[in-house]
Order: C-alpha cells, then structure tokens, then sequence
C-alpha cells in the first residue's frame, strides 16, 4: 500500500520534476509549464517528502539533481508520455488507420529494431506506411524540417521542440580476423592501442563515442580505413589486420566469421527516440512511438 505522502504525488508533480530536472532552474519550468513557481517549488517539496531526497542541490548560481531525481526522472517521462499516448489514442484503430511514419535511423538500429517492428506494423496497422531513411549525422535537422517524425540513435538532441524516449544500451566489442595476433589471448588496451583499426565516420561526419573515452585515459588511435557506414565491415576486415570497433550486438552478428573480442575499456552506448511537438499528439505516431519501445525491450 503507498504511503500517505506517495500517495499524494500527482502526473503534475512529476511534470513538475521533469521539467526542472531538463531547465535545471525553477523559474524557467514554471515559465514552460504556464505556472507559478511557488506552484513548482511546492511539487518539488511533496516529492522530497515522498522520496526521503532533496531531489535538487544548488552549486554556485545553478542546481543540480540528485542521483535519484535523476532516476526519477527518467521514470517520470516515462509515465507521462505513456499516460499522454493512451490519450492521444482514444478513438485511434491500428487496424483501420491509414497514414505513414517516417523514422530516421542508421545501421544499427535498422539491424535490431527495424525488421520485428516493420513485422508488427504489418501484423496490426496493414494499411499504415513506413518510410525508413539513413540518419547519418542529419538527425536534428530532418526532425526540425519535418523530413521524418522520428529519429533513433545515440545521439544528444536538445531544444524546446524535442521530445526523447531512452529505448536500449549497448557497449562495444571488437571484431578481427581469425587469424589476426589479436585473436588469441586477452585484448589488453596496450595491444588494442598497438593494432590497425577500421572506423566508420558517416562520410568524415561523425565520431564514434569510444574515441573519446581513448582521448580521456590519452590513447590515441589513427584508423587506418575510414569507412562511411558498417555496412561491409566483414568483407574489409577478413584476411587483413584490421580490427573495427563496433556496438556488441553488431559485433555478435560476424562473430560466426570474425573473431570477437571485448573492447578494453566500458563505453554505454544510449540509443534514445526522438520526436517534436507536431506528431507528439498524433494517436498513429503515440502508436508507433509505443510500438517502437515495445520491440526495443525485447532485444
């Protein structure tokens, strides 16, 4: 049974949260939600109380949240969006509805998401469209000039105009050639620093993340191919001495072919969904938005 203080925590409370736990600041969150802040510092007062946390701490002329408003947080957004979506889809019948949906992802997520929910829009909204375009490193700006409803991947998108769902983790793993030195025994980062890598950089565009955790312990590392996309990464790679860092369930994959290894260092890979206030309110895109969450904790 909730306790009397949990009990008392409403969906405007947690808004309340969210909001200034994204502004860290309690005076531009009650400036977005249109409310009083004496309204917001009273939300935040009951969820302390509720939480046994003081959710925010003040550091200079800013604040900043706990470790469990931090938590929270996140599970907040959750709740809202799932609470908003069962809103937006009263009256909305997958089965019956027409439209499209547009979702802008690369490699990754087309390997692991994309094929069983194309296989569930299929199953239950037959006559609904799914456009899938290459993300590359144009995310933000085909959400913002409504060239897609949706993009996927570990990206940082911020602004007023963008919501974001955390979907699935990752980290990565290294995959060689059988008969590549670094196949046998541990990959120790000495050895890894050492060997010659193969990197995808989305035609020079972009870097992946474990590049700068390298830079962070001062490994530096200069690929010896550049490859726009991991698209033929096990053709490039097999009989030679590269190795290519890449996400473990892609890695997984080619390790039938290529020999697998752990990458020496912990790197969290966050694919996150992103999306904007014009489809936010869409039953067809809540669905999909939904449905894409769903495939994802299956993987």
């Amino acid at each position: 049974m909730l306790s009397e203080e949990l009990a008392q925590i409403d969906l405007n409370a947690l808004q309340a949260l969210v909001m200034v736990n994204d502004c860290r600041s309690f005076s531009e969150a009650s400036e977005r939600l249109g409310v009083n802040q004496s309204t917001i510092s009273y939300s935040i007062k009951r969820l302390r109380k509720a939480f046994n946390d003081p959710m925010f701490v003040r550091q200079g002329n800013s604040i900043l949240s706990t470790d469990k408003c931090r938590q929270l947080a996140q599970e907040a957004r959750d709740v809202l969006e799932r609470m908003q979506a069962l809103s937006s889809l009263q009256g909305f019948d997958p089965a019956t509805s027409t439209g499209s949906v547009t979702i802008s992802c690369n490699h990754h997520e087309r390997m692991f998401l994309m094929p069983a929910f194309v296989r569930q829009v299929q199953r239950h909204a037959p006559q609904v469209t799914v456009n899938i375009f290459e993300s590359a490193v144009h995310g933000k700006q085909q959400l913002k000039e409504n060239i897609c409803d949706i993009v996927l991947g570990p990206v940082a998108i911020f602004g007023d105009i963008y919501y974001r769902r955390k979907l699935f983790t990752d980290r990565y793993a290294c995959i060689m050639d059988s008969s590549h030195p670094l196949a046998a025994g541990e990959l120790t980062m000495d050895r890894y620093r050492k060997t010659r890598h193969i990197a995808v950089t989305h035609n020079g565009q972009w870097e992946a993340l474990y590049f700068a955790a390298l830079r962070a312990i001062d490994v530096r590392i200069t690929p010896s191919v550049i490859v726009p996309s991991h698209d033929n990464l096990e053709a490039l790679i097999q009989g030679t001495e590269l190795v290519a860092t890449i996400p473990y369930r892609l890695a997984r994959r080619l390790s039938d072919k290529l020999t697998l290894k752990p990458f020496p260092l912990e790197v969290l890979i966050q694919i996150d969904m992103y999306w904007t206030e014009r489809s936010h309110y869409s039953g067809l895109h809540a669905w999909t938005r939904q449905l894409l969450a769903e495939v994802a904790a299956t993987i």
